[in-house]
């Protein structure tokens, strides 16, 4: 970089992303500020401002009067205690290797290059003399923007002051435990359950209890009923529309009658609304339809829609409002207030609705693609549910192989799943596989899908 631009940032951040992909898998220590500054040519504040956003990203640690440091990345093969979850994506990040465990949407068809247009665009009307003051809970355009885009009616609306955004899922969804003061609390999930959820609710020392799905993707509304009564729980956490990643859709009788339930005990919902719109059905039924408007949270992501771009994360919440002001003015994210108004342009114009529906198709076609190549080559070693919506299938061994061996025999032929045991915290799901179809389809998936079937013949 030779001068200083109005998205300098934005490129030292892509330098040192790049930088600590490419590095060891240690702990390395960066430049200091100033020297990186000289570097690249940019000023010590622009530096600063794209370590925050690592930092905030959970990619870099500062120790005080060192510097800032890697956080360390569990190397494949040299850690044989290593959570199986942390190989799995260690490995999956390696060159070379056919990541079959991707959950990524926009992997197959992002908005990067329009938002960035749009961001352009901004900068010419907010130069930077004139750059909008910080703000603490998110730029007053994008929060005005969902709310509008999450409210349906009269009796079932948002407003700009019940949105809060943050740096990525991980931070508001730890953020949004602490100040519901839901720590170390009992919580109800479906399982399988995101490997992420499974992940924040351990780090919140909250002990979860599993409901797991039936083939149709329902509850055994007789053992939740009898859960309710005897357990302790203060917070469910479940999938707006379709479950992920097992891809079912619940009815909406039952959705309905876990909300009444919830209601009657004063339990929080926690709605994960990540995978909310890549549902196939038009207007599926969502747990936000029949819950209590007081004890309910929605939480979503806008990087599975949108792109890297966007790694924005956001939760809407009417309850306890004033808690969760304090808790984001105290964690202070940094986000980019010209890329949220970017973001908010891109809601606004309906230029994402109209990216949604080309999305949901070639989701679609992807899929089809899938379940061609496992019908053909994976039939007698794997049965498949054809999903409501998502970007993954969720398979079933025909026989009983645990599936962690699985991935540990493909790993030498270059091959990376995701066994059903990431998707547990009690060890469920060990004959079950995530595959995804928002592959780079130039490669030999066809080959791929041959091997990960002569695999499971071989395993015992």
């Amino acid at each position: 970089m030779s001068r200083e631009t109005p998205f300098a940032y934005q490129a030292v951040y892509r330098y040192l992303v790049e930088w600590l992909d490419g590095a060891s898998a240690a702990e390395q220590r960066l430049p200091s500020l100033r020297a990186l500054a000289q570097r690249l040519k940019v000023s010590v504040s622009t530096t600063k401002y794209a370590y925050g956003l690592l930092e905030d990203e959970g990619r870099i640690y500062a120790r005080p009067k060192q510097g800032y440091f890697s956080r360390p990345v569990p190397a494949p093969g040299l850690a044989p205690d290593t959570h199986l979850l942390d190989r799995v994506y260690a490995y999956a990040r390696q060159p070379g290797m056919l990541a079959l465990c991707s959950d990524a949407p926009a992997m197959l068809l992002s908005l990067d290059n329009p938002l960035l247009t749009v961001e352009r665009e901004l900068v010419r009307q907010y130069p930077r003399s004139q750059a909008p003051l910080y703000q603490p809970f998110g730029e007053a355009e994008l929060r005005t923007a969902l709310a509008e885009r999450y409210t349906r009616s009269t009796t079932d609306y948002w407003q700009a002051e019940q949105v809060f955004l943050g740096t990525d899922l991980r931070a508001v969804l730890a953020l949004s435990l602490d100040a519901l003061e839901l720590n170390g609390s009992v919580a109800l999930v479906e399982s399988p359950c995101s490997w992420a959820i499974l992940r924040q609710l351990q780090a919140a020392k909250i002990r979860v209890i599993e409901l797991p799905l039936d083939a149709e993707g329902r509850f055994d509304r007789q053992r939740l009923h009898e859960v309710l009564q005897r357990e302790p729980v203060r917070l469910a956490l479940l999938s707006s529309t379709l479950n992920t990643p097992h891809g079912s859709l619940m009815p909406a009788a039952d959705k309905q009658q876990l909300c009444r339930w919830l209601g009657e005990r004063g339990i929080w919902l926690l709605e994960n609304d990540s995978y909310g719109e890549f549902c196939f059905t038009p207007e599926p039924a969502r747990y936000r339809d029949y819950a209590d408007p007081e004890r309910l949270l929605v939480f979503s992501t806008f990087d599975k829609l949108i792109g890297s771009e966007a790694p924005f994360s956001y939760v809407l919440c009417r309850g306890q409002g004033a808690r969760l002001q304090r808790h984001f003015l105290e964690r202070a994210f940094r986000l980019s207030p010209i890329r949220q108004k970017a973001v908010a342009k891109l809601l606004g114009s309906g230029r994402v609705d109209q990216h949604l529906t080309q999305l949901r198709g070639l989701l679609r076609e992807r899929m089809g693609q899938m379940q061609v190549l496992l019908a053909e080559h994976a039939a007698e070693q794997l049965r498949v549910v054809t999903p409501a919506g998502g970007a993954t299938l969720w398979a079933e061994a025909t026989r009983p192989v645990d599936m962690a061996q699985v991935y540990e025999q493909l790993l030498g032929q270059g091959i990376v799943i995701a066994p059903g045991q990431m998707f547990s915290q009690q060890g469920l799901w060990r004959h079950h596989l995530r595959l995804s179809f928002t592959l780079d389809w130039r490669q030999d998936i066809a080959g791929a899908v041959q091997r990960l079937a002569r695999v499971i013949d071989q395993t015992p």
